[in-house]
């Protein structure tokens, strides 16, 4: 346990990174499948059964993610999880509710009646906000320090909003990849309009973020820490650029680099959640409670470590496998 020096140090390090790495992948996976059910007013009633089939197999594996982040949480940090969980009870529980709408409306809506599954599809949508809404939430809550006060419900709930509309960009990324014909050419739309949204979200968390405290408006704007932060908005911009010269020419012959809006929103979300990161590091709770002193004793967390060396790269190769054999074009949606 001493082999990479004081365990005190590098295991809370490696169980924050791990959980760090959970919830970002669970933010673009989970993502995407939100943002897809978001879109589901905007289709026709024949390109419905298209747009969710093009999640059907990925849509409830996504979430594993989000149980593996809360769970290490759980059992790495303790006091943080009881702080982070106590103060975000109502938007869980909100988020909670739309995604069991979600799981429900899924699997109903392909074996109900016509007559019942516009209700289905509407739920579906409505599951799909309660989730994203929630999120947003929370997010701009963590950011102002989990403190309901009503500048910091406003911040939240703007921030609700801009999460909401950059998942819907990340969904129709993936359904620009995942389709064709005309849902293809819907899909494009709909992502001109959305990166706008995310880009906004991300404006708005980043002048919100230095003025949390002290500390990280020193580490935005003192020297030499600035130069380490310049890189995220200059890559950031030109990701936008270049999401949006593409979306300009899409869809192309053959289909080809129908691909890339999605990497490229994978890669923005990844930037953005690396400015948080940077700037919060090492307090998991804002201004409170550091990594260091939330963690569980050195020997619980190597025991649990060991099983986390199982667990995640089971995680890693289902998920991987799953999105190997699922690729290409979504078919039409089929419960023989």
């Amino acid at each position: 346990m001493d082999m990479f020096g004081d365990p005190a140090i590098w295991l809370p390090w490696t169980f924050a990174a791990l959980m760090g790495l959970s919830i970002l992948t669970y933010v673009v996976l989970d993502g995407f499948d939100l943002g897809v059910g978001l879109l589901m007013p905007l289709t026709r009633e024949d390109e419905k059964d298209r747009l969710v089939a093009s999640i059907g197999p990925f849509w409830d594996a996504n979430e594993t993610w989000l149980v593996l982040a809360v769970g290490l949480l759980l059992v790495a940090f303790p006091p943080a999880h009881g702080i982070i969980l106590t103060a975000l009870y109502l938007p869980v529980f909100v988020m909670l509710v739309g995604l069991i709408l979600r799981g429900v409306s899924f699997e109903m809506r392909a074996k109900a009646p016509i007559t019942q599954k516009r209700m289905w599809n509407s739920a579906f949508f409505a599951g799909s906000l309660m989730a994203s809404l929630s999120q947003g939430f929370m997010l701009g809550m963590y950011i102002m320090g989990l403190t309901w006060t009503l500048p910091n419900i406003a911040f939240a709930t703007l921030t609700a909003v801009f999460l909401t509309v950059g998942y819907s960009f990340i969904g129709a990324a993936w359904l620009i990849w995942k389709t064709e014909n005309q849902l293809q050419r819907s899909a494009i739309r709909w992502a001109k309009g959305g990166i706008w949204g995310l880009v906004l979200g991300i404006v708005a968390i980043s002048a919100a973020t230095p003025f949390v405290s002290t500390r990280i408006f020193d580490k935005w704007f003192s020297l030499p820490e600035i130069f380490y932060l310049a890189p995220l908005p200059i890559l950031s911009g030109a990701l936008v650029a270049f999401v949006w010269w593409q979306l300009s020419r899409l869809p192309l012959q053959n289909d080809r680099w129908s691909w890339t809006p999605f990497a490229a929103a994978i890669a923005l979300f990844s930037l953005a959640y690396g400015g948080m990161a940077y700037s919060f590091y090492p307090y998991i709770v804002p201004e409170k409670i550091t990594i260091y002193d939330a963690a569980s004793a050195p020997e619980s967390l190597f025991i649990i470590l060991i099983g986390t060396l199982f667990v995640l790269p089971a995680i890693l190769g289902y998920t991987m496998l799953s999105y190997y054999i699922f690729r290409g074009k979504a078919t039409a949606l089929r419960y023989d």
